[in-house]
Parts: C-alpha cells; sequence; structure tokens
C-alpha cells in the first residue's frame, strides 16, 4: 500500500494539488470537505481529470481531520495505492428517510460479491433514517462483514449536505466502497466518553427515528425543560445533549442518538436512527478529557485488530457534538489517535451527523452519534 495526502485550502487549488496524487496512480482517492468545495464548478470534473481511472468516495463535512489537526472550510484528498486488495464501487439516490432501508439493500446488491470483507459508506446527513440504511445493507451482505462510515456534514447547519461518487456530488446519493483480497487488513474502532444523567424516561410514542412522546408527554417539550436556555439554539444546541438508548429494563445498550431535527407543530424530535419503542431514553453530556479518552479508547481497539502493519490509512469520523463540547480544544482528540497508531498511519476523516461501526469486532453494525469511529487499512 502507498498513501499520499494533500489539503487544498481555497477550491482554485485543487487541480494542482489532485493532480500531484497522479504519482502513485491511485486506486481510491477519498476526499473530505467543506461544503464550500463540493459546490464549487467542476469539482468533481475535476478529479476525474486529474485522476481518470482512481475511484472516488468521500462527502461534505462539519470540520476536516488530517494529521495536523482539525480544519473547516478545507478539503482533504487521501490518495490509496493498494498492492493487491480489490475494491467495488456503488451508490444509490435517496428519495426521503422513508426509503433508507431500501436504500441500503439496493447498495448490498451492488456490493455483494466472493471474497468481500469489508465496506465503507458514506450518506447524506439530513432526511436520512441512519441505522435503517445499515440495516438495508447487512440485510443483503449479512452480519458477519464490517460495515463503518458516517453521515455528511454541512458545517452545523443542518440543510444540505452532499457526498462524491461515481455519479459526481449529489445531496442525495449514498456511496460506499466494497473492500477485498487476502492482503487488505480492516480495523475498526467506536468510542463515546458521554455520561448519563437525570432520571430514564420511557418512550411512550415514535415511528422510526422520530420521537413523539416520553412519559406521555410531547417529547419536544420534556427536552426543552432540561436544556433551559440552550433550547433557543435547538436543533444545533441538541448536540451537547444526546441521548442515551436504553433497554426495557433500564440497562444500555451501547448506543447514542443525537437530534437533527424538531418539529414544534407535533412537539416531535428527529433523531439520528431508530428508536426502540419500548425502551427508555437518558440524557447525557461530556467533557473534553472524557471525550478525548474515548477517541483514544477508539484508535487502540482498531490498532489492535491489525496488529502493527506497515504503511496504513486511519479514517476518523467523529460527530459534530463532540467538536461543540470540545470547542478549541478538538484537536486533543485527533493528536490523541495519532499518537496511538504512529508514523505510519495517515489520519484523514471529517465531523460528521453520525457514525457507522460496529461497536466491537465480531458485532453487528450500528449507526452511532457523538462517537469517535476509526477504518484502519492496511495491507500485509
Amino acid at each position: 500500500m502507498r498513501v499520499i495526502q494533500k489539503t487544498v485550502k481555497k477550491p482554485a487549488d485543487l487541480a494542482p494539488q489532485s493532480a500531484a496524487l497522479a504519482a502513485i496512480n491511485p486506486d481510491l482517492l477519498i476526499v473530505f470537505g467543506s461544503v464550500e468545495h463540493f459546490t464549487a464548478p467542476d469539482f468533481a470534473a475535476t478529479l476525474r481529470t486529474t485522476l481518470p481511472g482512481t475511484a472516488l468516495i468521500g462527502c461534505s463535512t462539519a470540520g476536516e481531520i488530517t494529521p495536523d489537526g482539525v480544519d473547516d472550510g478545507t478539503c482533504s484528498l487521501t490518495a490509496i495505492k493498494f498492492d493487491a486488495a480489490t475494491l467495488t464501487q456503488a451508490n444509490t439516490p435517496l428519495s426521503g428517510m422513508d426509503d433508507s432501508f431500501a436504500a441500503g439493500e439496493r447498495l448490498g446488491r451492488q456490493l455483494a460479491a466472493p471474497g468481500l470483507k469489508a465496506v465503507m459508506v458514506f450518506g447524506p446527513g439530513v432526511q436520512i433514517n441512519g441505522s435503517a440504511l445499515v440495516d438495508g445493507i447487512t440485510s443483503i451482505i449479512g452480519s458477519s462483514i464490517p460495515i463503518t462510515g458516517g453521515l455528511a456534514g454541512d458545517g452545523g447547519a443542518f440543510k444540505q449536505t452532499f457526498t462524491l461518487g461515481p455519479d459526481g456530488v449529489c445531496d442525495n446519493a449514498i456511496v460506499a466502497v466494497g473492500l477485498g483480497g487476502e492482503a487488505l487488513r480492516f480495523g475498526h474502532g467506536s468510542f463515546g466518553g458521554w455520561k448519563p444523567f437525570g432520571p430514564a424516561r420511557k418512550v411512550t410514542r415514535c415511528a422510526n427515528n422520530v420521537l413523539f412522546e416520553l412519559d406521555g408527554e410531547p417529547a419536544l417539550d420534556v427536552y426543552k425543560r432540561y436544556l433551559g436556555d440552550h433550547a433557543k439554539g435547538l436543533p444545533a444546541s441538541g448536540l451537547l445533549f444526546p441521548f442515551a438508548m436504553l433497554g426495557e429494563d433500564h440497562s444500555a445498550i451501547g448506543l447514542i442518538r443525537t437530534i437533527l431535527g424538531v418539529d414544534e407543530a407535533t412537539g416531535s424530535l428527529t433523531l439520528a436512527g431508530e428508536i426502540d419503542p419500548n425502551g427508555y431514553l437518558k440524557l447525557m453530556h461530556s467533557s473534553t478529557d472524557k471525550l478525548v479518552n474515548g477517541a483514544e479508547a477508539a484508535a487502540e481497539a482498531a490498532a489492535q485488530m491489525l496488529n502493527n502493519p506497515g504503511e496504513s490509512v486511519a479514517i476518523l469520523v467523529s460527530c459534530v457534538g463532540r467538536k461543540l463540547v470540545m470547542g478549541n480544544r478538538v484537536d486533543e482528540e485527533v493528536e490523541a489517535v495519532g499518537d496511538v497508531f504512529g508514523s505510519k498511519a495517515t489520519l484523514t476523516g471529517f465531523y460528521s451527523y453520525g457514525e457507522i461501526s460496529p461497536f466491537t469486532p465480531g458485532a453487528s453494525c450500528k449507526l452511532h452519534n457523538q462517537t469517535m469511529t476509526i477504518t484502519y487499512l492496511s495491507e500485509a
């Protein structure tokens, strides 16, 4: 495996920076950038011209991650030349939130092939049910193949996000790449660092990922009482106070749900993934130190799966809510991950509206919120 990475500061610099990556004749280009870059004229066409034959995948962000830390308003280009690993591209339009499971099925059919070892997927960050998407893919390729990735961002606006795939830049497409081959080494890790507070509230009415009632009250009313002055900034301020999902016996199940939208008319909250209609929800909060420790734990889990590889790529997908909590200390979670992987790993990634990964090796894939999720790629 060979890896070259470039960071584009201004859209006008895309052509010369991407052309420099052609030196390794890359098989895959992973692109994470601000909405400004993704909506620049000829963005995808420039990449196709300078890197013909290279598979393109990526999405818009709420912050870009490189070995130097966290930036806003840039575009990260990470080119990978594999020695022997195989690639299968897939993409499908998403007609709306209710199409999420079926869209996952469509992707799964494109990806399903002998030798498939892992899938990396990026979807829109709005008007999507991320957990239904994951379930749809899994229903076709099976639960034993790990799926990692995340949902695109738009700088915290929650209005329009973009993905990059075979059809170029789209605001309603889900893109994926299937990875295979005996030489491929694929690790993953996911960890949060959030702490529950307050009482557990019973889910008394929901539909998929829309929460209508908690303890018989409109969910939005309950949530606003907890947020106090922070409620004025909804839905963005909801990133500071996600929900922990609990089982019927109030036990934690390891999933966190972020609020993507509010509906004043119905008093409902739209969460990033499915809600257990028989479960409970509990509010969460965190601190910078706890989140940095969580990022380090995710890196250690991914590193253990690969057992000291050679040149490698670590793809970090961290929730935008973590970025808001950490503020000007946000670089610390990237530094903690870099310390675990060492100099042989090239870091890339973005701040997202949802993270996709198995929670532990061998576990089924889930949509997570408010985690640091890491995909670790190398070859034997």
